[in-house]
């Protein structure tokens, strides 16, 4: 078995699990535009729950810090009111390269930068729109990080927001955008109002990372960005792989179902952080990606959970309703000219979430079965026999849980990115 240092530093790039390529379904890849633009962060804006207290800003500013997959010498952000019901204004925005690691957000000096949206430095986003800024000048490496700053100067509530970032994100007092350090007024692990990042270059692709909490990050450690589709960013880099990778993991999201929390429960207070169904946010969070060309899926381990969990029980979802949705995503994949690779689930069982149970389990297996042998996808990365206990294989691996016999460790996340074979990606 791997050591904990030999999995995290992934140096080798050495397949932990099978993973295979097939002939694709489809005559072309599509590769970036005519700009030559390519995702290198993203995340993915979801609405506020319906019962709680929602953030309000007000003269002050938002400072994140994103961990990039690839680099150029131009940039464009992603800003979103997509689940806003009146036009957001936002009075100023900045980039520059984060200096530091771990929660710092300071900035290095001389790399601050004002960006613009079609020549405006306070761009106006329609209600239910996202909106994409000019171009950048400012060079950034692959792996690097950047530290994006929105400042509010009206009242502003947060209704579109990606509510797990894994990454300490701060608010400040007044304008501070382009400040070298910022005194934190308020600290949050939540992406507000930003949904991407893309570099110009030449050469590159995206990876696109379908999936739920578990390609989300859950449970990692906060700004280490140990999120197994970084880590897989770091062995394609190691490969001399240049390609950008486009995060695109919901906590709690589900292939075939919107969240639906039962009236009265606790789950109306975080439910609608799960976003909307997989096929449903398709075209938004995949295809709408600058110059995908690869697909990653992992989903489905909520869609067997949540019924009579979180959701109710009238949604439970048999595992031929799965494979239908997967086969929905490879078509629509390969008519955006996208190879699709599919993720087999991982185990959970007597997981402390109340997923588990022999029924959930035998449709686990009957999804997994048919990723890895019907052919439909155009490569196959095994998750579950990477993950699995060897004394136990329908149990998450001790070494890899991280308590909860559902979610990887960071030590698991590493072991993941190490089950995906680099070479589907050349």
């Amino acid at each position: 078995m791997s050591t904990r240092r030999e999995l995290l530093a992934l140096g080798a790039g050495a397949a932990v699990g099978a993973a295979t390529a097939g002939t694709p379904a489809f005559a072309h890849d599509a590769g970036p535009g005519p700009e030559h633009w390519v995702a290198t962060w993203a995340a993915v804006p979801t609405t506020i729950p319906t019962r709680g207290a929602p953030t309000v800003l007000e003269d002050q500013t938002v400072r994140h810090v994103v961990h990039c997959s690839t680099g150029g010498d131009e940039l464009r952000i992603r800003l979103t009111n997509e689940f806003g019901a009146e036009a957001l204004h936002v009075d100023a925005v900045h980039v520059a390269l984060r200096h530091g690691s771990g929660a710092s957000t300071a900035i290095v000096p001389g790399t601050d930068r004002r960006v613009t949206f079609g020549g405006r430095p306070d761009p106006t986003i329609p209600a239910g729109a996202p909106m994409v800024s000019d171009p950048v000048r400012l060079r950034l490496q692959a792996g690097g990080d950047l530290a994006i700053s929105l400042y509010f100067r009206r009242r502003t509530t947060v209704t579109t927001l990606a509510a797990f970032a894994f990454q300490d994100n701060v608010i400040a007092a007044g304008n501070v955008t382009s400040a070298r350090t910022v005194k934190a007024t308020a600290t949050l692990a939540q992406d507000l109002f930003l949904s991407g990042v893309a570099v110009r270059k030449h050469g590159a692709a995206a990876i696109v990372t379908l999936g739920d909490s578990i390609t989300n990050g859950a449970n990692t450690q906060n700004n280490l960005n140990h999120r197994w589709p970084d880590l897989l960013g770091a062995r394609l880099r190691a490969a001399h792989l240049d390609r950008g990778i486009a995060n695109a993991g919901v906590s709690g999201n589900r292939l075939l179902h919107d969240p639906n929390p039962p009236a009265g429960s606790d789950a109306e207070t975080f439910a609608n952080y799960f976003g909307v169904n997989g096929l449903k946010r398709f075209d938004r969070d995949v295809l709408a990606q600058p110059g995908r060309r690869f697909l990653i899926v992992l989903l489905g381990v909520n869609d067997l959970g949540h019924p009579g969990t979180v959701a109710p029980p009238s949604e439970v979802v048999s595992a031929g309703d799965l494979i239908a949705g997967h086969r929905q995503l490879i078509a629509r994949a390969h008519e955006g000219g996208l190879r699709a690779y599919g993720g087999t689930i991982l185990p959970f069982k007597d997981d402390t979430l109340g997923f588990y149970s022999a029924g959930n389990e035998r449709k686990r297996q009957q999804l997994n079965r048919w990723i890895r042998t019907s052919g439909e996808h155009d490569g196959v990365i095994d998750f579950d026999r990477a993950m699995g206990d060897p004394a136990d294989p329908i149990r998450l691996n001790p070494a890899y849980d991280s308590g909860d016999h559902l979610h990887p460790n960071d030590i698991g996340m590493a072991a993941m990115a190490a089950a995906v074979n680099v070479r589907l990606f050349r």
